[in-house]
């Protein structure tokens, strides 16, 4: 009998709402699929400890679960300036904590209305130069914001990270994998119409590609036919599996390379990722 891949969730929003409640249920479910490690991104400050406490405490079901700290650009309206601050604390005192392994989910998003860009900035910039001092890789939230991020990173000597759920172009892509990012992709690619994304996951280097579902977000393709809108890392193996196929790949290869490149880009989470 054959055995079926590890897989690799390297963006995962395990203390939604949507999600919480059936936490235990749905990472059983996600861990009998062969879903072996996850990573939850913090996106407030509130949520630090949270985000911190579902890695410790999930770990029997998933072994590789892991997180990061920060604050994401659709959470500054509320956020306080202070809260950097805090995110430095943080940072400073989980140091130790092996399930913490950068910074993350910090970007821009340039999409959504209502948002302003000189608070967006303010947060992103000050969260890239915590992630320069204390030399950690970060996850970002790129939203038709490409090149300014692009520029931002630039003005930095950082170690890399992952451009969570990536849609820009080739070049913008390259850039990224030239300064040690990999570039995310989930349930965006299993719709046929997403003609860029899948180009991007054919024509770009195996070892610059890491799988993710965004759960509760992002849902794949089949589970919007079935009139459901709510994701679960439950599906991740799936989703990956059909990425594997766009490819042209085996999942059994897949699966590797996706795993090696997380190592690479979190370099603190590869001793989860030995299985």
């Amino acid at each position: 009998m054959s055995v079926s891949p590890s897989w690799v969730d390297t963006h995962c929003h395990l203390d939604a709402p949507e999600l919480f409640p059936n936490l235990l249920t749905i990472l059983e479910e996600a861990a009998q699929k062969g879903v072996k490690a996850i990573l939850i991104p913090a996106v407030q400050a509130g949520d630090f400890d949270h985000v911190k406490a579902l890695a410790h405490d999930y770990a029997k079901q998933i072994p590789g679960l892991v997180y990061t700290l920060g604050i994401h650009p659709l959470y500054i309206q509320k956020a306080k300036e202070s809260d950097l601050l805090v995110l430095k604390e943080k940072i400073e005192t989980n140091l130790e904590d092996p399930r913490f392994v950068g910074i993350g989910e910090i970007g821009l998003d340039y999409f959504v209305e209502g948002l302003d860009p000189l608070r967006q900035d303010f947060f992103f910039q000050g969260q890239l130069d915590l992630a320069q001092q204390f030399q950690l890789p970060v996850v970002l939230h790129i939203r038709r914001s490409q090149d300014a991020i692009l520029k931002a990173l630039r003005q930095r000597t950082l170690p890399g990270g992952i451009a969570h759920a990536f849609n820009g172009s080739f070049q913008q892509a390259e850039q990224l994998i030239g300064m040690n990012f990999k570039l995310g992709f989930g349930g965006a690619a299993t719709y046929t119409r997403a003609l860029q994304i899948r180009r991007l996951l054919t024509e770009l280097p195996l070892d610059s590609i890491v799988t993710e579902t965004d759960a509760p977000d992002i849902p794949p393709a089949w589970l919007r036919d079935e009139g459901a809108e709510c994701n679960s890392p439950s599906y991740l193996p799936r989703i990956a599996s059909e990425l594997a196929d766009i490819r042209g790949i085996s999942h059994d290869q897949f699966a590797l390379a996706v795993r090696q490149n997380a190592s690479q880009a979190l370099p603190r989470w590869s001793s989860f990722l030995s299985f």
